[in-house]
């Protein structure tokens, strides 16, 4: 089977590859950020019809056609990724007291107040809380014990 070559291939690309036409180790393929060939031809095909095709596809919807429906929902109105969350959260100021915010959480999970996801975040919230608050007695004790040495 014969390979095609791009009349835009140079020796610099080439030179990218090893003998069988695959990138050589380390060689990452094509610049970050670089598009694919098939995401600029369909840009260029709909090259200001943007405009004319949501349009249609708002038509459509409210026609009741489902799927232009469903379209124009995902894209035109797109779920937030992330929202305030409201449940009664302990007050926090010591490590039990982030234990407390845990089973917390897990109540919400549980009645359904807060999504799964929502809970990780919040643990994670929590966690980053208590090993800030575990550095800050940590400096309270440090600075305490030097005290006490250099008195002696």
């Amino acid at each position: 089977m014969s390979r095609r070559r791009s009349p835009a291939g140079t020796e610099a690309e080439e030179a990218k590859r090893d003998r069988r036409g695959r990138f050589a180790p380390g060689n990452p393929g094509r610049r970050p950020g670089s598009r694919n060939k098939a995401t600029l031809a369909a840009e260029q095909l709909l090259d200001g019809e943007a405009d004319a095709l949501t349009r249609k596809a708002i038509e459509l919807a409210k026609a009741g056609d489902v799927q232009a429906l469903r379209l124009c929902l995902e894209r035109l109105l797109p779920a937030r990724k992330d929202r305030p969350v409201r449940f009664t959260l302990p007050p926090l100021s010591t490590a039990a007291d982030a234990a407390k915010a845990v089973s917390a959480i897990v109540e919400a999970v549980a009645g359904g107040d807060l999504t799964p996801g929502e809970a990780a975040e919040l643990g994670k919230l929590i966690e980053t809380y208590t090993k800030t608050l575990e550095a800050a007695e940590f400096e309270t004790r440090l600075a305490a014990l030097e005290e006490r040495s250099s008195k002696t």
